[in-house]
């Protein structure tokens, strides 16, 4: 039975992350060939952003392509990237209707050219929009944008004693949006895999065995009960409880 989130919004997360992870499974599980597996996690991203727009999440960040992933084959590389840039075609009108406006995590000046151009076009064409931002991590390495911060900083001749978290935090790819509420990680694996690592320092953390394909409206609905029953500290003493006696 699906939880309904949608009565509590003050319970619901600003800005959800995801690692979507296990489409290679999924497929091998049917006898498949790993290009099916990524299709169909495309339509499980497609779903995701649906539902979480229809909830009012203000910020989805998908972990799409990592620095780590251009060790796969050529072919299913290849194949990742083609599915990006159809979905991105066939998403577009959509996107603008729904006012989404997408952003690209990551060096995305290494992607191929044709998944460059249809990036570009999607981030000049949703820029105006205003009700959701969805985020795409791309050749995207969390301890690559700490460096890239670091770099930036040392490039404005900014002093060590002059460094603050408000200037670092301006200086990664997700400037200017929330840090992730809640990370979801897919496919049974209890890691965050180098994806967002000065963000997420008070995420709240799901992890499910469900493979990423699998991952429907009602999964999410499920992370974000899990979400709401929580009581974030952000390191601070916890509150008592009712039941506490106190």
């Amino acid at each position: 039975m699906q939880t309904d989130t949608t009565q509590t919004p003050q319970k619901l997360p600003r800005h959800i992350a995801v690692i979507m992870d296990g489409n290679g499974r999924w497929a091998q599980q049917r006898g498949l060939p790993r290009s099916k597996g990524h299709k169909a996690g495309v339509e499980a991203a497609r779903g995701i952003v649906t539902e979480c727009r229809k909830l009012g999440i203000e910020y989805l960040t998908l972990y799409t392509f990592s620095q780590e992933n251009w060790q796969r084959p050529a072919d299913e590389i290849s194949t990742l990237f083609s599915l990006l840039t159809d979905f991105l075609s066939q998403e577009l009108p959509n996107m603008k209707r729904e006012s989404i406006r997408l952003r690209v995590l990551g060096e995305i000046d290494a992607l191929p050219l044709t998944t460059r151009t249809a990036l570009r076009h999607a981030i000049r064409h949703t820029a105006h929009c205003a009700a959701m931002t969805v985020n795409l991590a791309l050749n995207y390495s969390g301890r690559g944008e700490i460096l890239h911060a670091v770099r930036s900083l040392v490039r404005d001749g900014v002093k060590p004693e002059q460094i603050n978290e408000e200037d670092f935090n301006q200086r990664l790819y997700t400037a200017g949006q929330p840090d992730p509420d809640l990370l979801i990680r897919t496919s049974g694996e209890l890691r965050i895999s180098n994806y967002l690592l000065f963000q997420c320092a008070y995420s709240e953390l799901y992890f499910t065995d469900e493979l990423w394909p699998d991952f429907s409206a009602e999964s999410l609905h499920r992370a974000l009960a899990s979400y709401a029953a929580r009581q974030r500290r952000f390191g601070k003493i916890r509150a008592p409880y009712p039941h506490d006696g106190v």
